[in-house]
């Protein structure tokens, strides 16, 4: 299956800001069964923009642009080639439990077992997994299996019912939440409680007429992977109740959403910002290229939906610097 992506974000300022700095992890991944055949960048007001791979394979592409500017607009255009996953079964040997201890001991997988800064367990936290009875038992496939159906059942998806910045805290006391929550909730659920390597994975998620899904089809989504005896990096998305197939398209892994927004940076200047995001995952037969410079529109209305407003700044401000990230 082929797919094209346009993943578009706008900045609007309430004043002119003198400095913009970015960095974007919009990048699909070409690793296990996808391959992006092709990428582009378009920012605007023009910049050089740079590209370099962190020590997980992410694409991270950055930019400085150093004048004056009222508004900040970021178009990602991705071509993507996903083959479908092999079936994942319901669950594995007896001994499974060992096998996977003695995988983490051989290897080096500590990053995704310890807390992180949004998957780290506290009260709130505990008192979910004796509720949900998450402990090890069984096999480790099977107790995955139902966790991701339990998280699915237990919390409710709400739009803009957390921020970016969230601790857990906020959607387990809500019992609602966005992707990015459950994600992080899975996570931590999994580092902490059954002692399995975890990851956040930072992605899209084809929406098809006849898929269910409780997630929203113009935003960004996120999922976990969990290291699994024999299958590898296997995904579960709590959000939809879906093993991850060849409709999720990976973009960036990491710790948790910390390490892998689809943008992050700062302006400087005395205004407020307005965020707006729009992503559109189409499927397509066609491998032309997308090489090509596209032309940004001047009517946004008709491509964007409004995310979020950043607070007003201080009224004695100065120079203001803040950061700017996207929800999943």
């Amino acid at each position: 299956m082929f797919y094209s992506i346009r993943h578009l974000t706008k900045f609007l300022y309430s004043n002119p800001v003198s400095e913009s700095m970015m960095e974007t992890r919009m990048h699909p991944r070409s690793d296990n069964n996808q391959r992006c055949l092709t990428f582009h960048l378009a920012v605007s007001p023009r910049c050089r923009v740079f590209s370099y791979r962190d020590h997980l394979g992410n694409h991270i592409h950055h930019f400085d642009i150093p004048v004056q500017h009222g508004q900040l607009v970021i178009v990602a255009e991705s071509l993507v080639e996903v083959q479908p996953m092999p079936a994942v079964p319901s669950f594995l040997a007896p001994d499974a439990w060992a096998e996977l201890d003695n995988l983490v001991q051989e290897g080096d997988y500590w990053e995704m077992l310890l807390p992180s800064e949004f998957a780290c367990p506290g009260p709130a936290l505990d008192a979910l997994a004796a509720e949900l009875d998450v402990r090890r038992r069984d096999d480790p496939l099977m107790v995955l299996h139902q966790l991701n159906e339990q998280m699915y059942r237990y919390f409710e998806y709400v739009p803009k019912s957390t921020h970016v910045d969230s601790p857990i805290d906020d959607a387990l006391a809500m019992r609602a939440g966005v992707c990015q929550d459950f994600a992080h909730i899975m996570t931590t659920l999994v580092r902490s409680r059954l002692r399995i390597p975890c990851r956040y994975v930072s992605g899209y998620l084809y929406h098809g007429q006849e898929d269910q899904d409780r997630s929203i089809a113009s935003a960004t989504h996120a999922w976990v992977e969990a290291l699994i005896p024999q299958l590898g990096w296997v995904g579960f998305d709590p959000t939809n109740w879906l093993v991850a197939g060849d409709r999720h398209i990976r973009t960036a892994i990491g710790r948790d959403y910390a390490d892998v927004p689809p943008t992050h940076g700062i302006f400087r200047g005395r205004a407020n910002s307005e965020l707006t995001v729009a992503v559109r995952v189409n499927p397509t037969e066609a491998t032309a290229s997308l090489d090509q410079e596209l032309p940004v529109p001047e009517d946004w209305s008709i491509l964007v939906e409004k995310a979020t407003a950043l607070p007003e700044p201080p009224p004695a401000a100065t120079i203001r610097q803040q950061q700017m990230a996207q929800q999943q």
